[in-house]
């Protein structure tokens, strides 16, 4: 395993003084150290992968010096297009390092989400022309692979990638920060769904808040739509379903980092004509399930950027007798409504995972949201 801080020194050798992504579980002990040693003009967690790369982009137009972008290679997806319309060698030419977590390695366990990113990883590194090489675990041949694809980076004016296996990087201990919120997701979550009409489908946002919404539901959760891929794009998931079943509450448990992904998808929903939708966006200020990593949740105001956007009702709670008075109101009020509940970072150590397959996941919803199971 190699060191945090050996891997920034050898990156900033190389010249290679700009970070920006989006954190990945395989890649949080960097990440942290990034978070705790760089200082914001030179570290920014992105909304998203591809802003990254149009991050990175500017900093290379601004100091002709290639940036590095990290992200979970779940990622690839959001940053493919301006890989290729902005940064490849056929367009502009801008040099930048991609360092990516292999989550779903072939031959390596792991969640059913990750197994076909996993093997096409490298295959869809190829078919963008993007040069890639697998971090080793010595570091004497580490330094050497890092100082190859930077010198071949800039040569050919090309994005290039660092690909890192499961345990990369040694552990890197940093001190949580405490919330001022003291309210726990999960408290959050069991104060929601206790207050839902038997009918009320839910969509939940990948990461912890759909395995919280499982563990309070896993008897019976042919309600729910348990989003384990595809960050972002639940709300408009919930959206889908909301304008085919116009009779039905449609929830949608939403995560700030999630929301912020996407945030475009506000205004889709906003301007839509629905009468059933209810937003709740749980803001714990982080990226919790990859490591804690601060989003700007905290710093920016949901409910009137929703409001602006067109939605009907909105409100910003965050204490469990403040969630049972507003979900009432929430559920009576037609429209499309945005409850955002500010909670703390806590999570159970021992919080499960689903144990149905998501193909099962999808066709008990389907079966329940077509009135043959409810």
């Amino acid at each position: 395993m190699i060191g945090s801080k050996k891997f920034y020194n050898w990156l900033d050798q190389q010249g290679i003084s700009f970070f920006t992504g989006i954190p990945d579980s395989l890649l949080k002990d960097f990440c942290a150290f990034l978070s705790v040693n760089v200082p914001s003009e030179k570290h920014v967690i992105a909304a998203n992968e591809g802003g990254a790369v149009g991050l990175a982009t500017g900093h290379y137009l601004a100091t002709g010096k290639p940036a590095l972008v990290y992200m979970q290679n779940a990622g690839q997806g959001n940053a493919v297009n301006p890989l290729l319309s902005l940064a490849d060698p056929e367009v502009y030419g801008i040099p930048m390092i991609l360092l990516i977590g292999w989550r779903g390695e072939p031959g390596v366990q792991d969640e059913p989400q990750h197994i076909k990113q996993g093997k096409v990883t490298l295959p869809l590194l190829d078919a963008m022309g993007i040069a890639w090489k697998i971090i080793p675990e010595n570091e004497l041949d580490a330094r050497k692979v890092i100082s190859e694809i930077i010198t071949y980076a800039i040569k050919h004016s090309c994005p290039v990638a660092l690909i890192a296996k499961k345990d990369t990087f040694e552990k890197y201990a940093v001190s949580t920060k405490k919330s001022s919120f003291l309210l726990s997701r999960e408290d959050a979550i069991r104060e929601i769904v206790s207050s839902l009409p038997h009918h009320a489908a839910v969509i939940s946002s990948t990461g912890h808040i759909s395995r919280e919404l499982f563990e309070l539901r896993k008897d019976d959760h042919r309600k729910d739509f348990l989003t384990v891929g595809s960050m972002g794009h639940a709300s408009q998931i919930a959206m889908g379903i909301a304008m085919r079943h116009p009779k039905r509450t449609v929830v949608c448990l939403d995560g700030d980092g999630a929301a912020l992904m996407h945030l475009g998808s506000l205004a889709i929903i906003g301007q839509s004509s629905l009468k059933n939708f209810k937003h709740i966006i749980l803001n714990n200020g982080a990226h919790g399930s990859v490591g804690g990593q601060p989003t700007v949740g905290f710093k920016i105001d949901f409910p009137k950027i929703a409001k602006a956007c067109g939605y009907t009702f909105v409100k910003s709670v965050h204490t469990r007798r403040e969630v049972k008075k507003i979900m009432p109101v929430l559920l009576k009020t037609k429209g499309k409504n945005l409850l955002e509940i500010k909670v703390s970072l806590e999570v159970r150590n021992d919080l499960g995972r689903p144990t149905s397959t998501p193909v099962e996941n999808k066709d008990m919803l389907m079966s329940f949201l077509n009135g043959k199971n409810e």
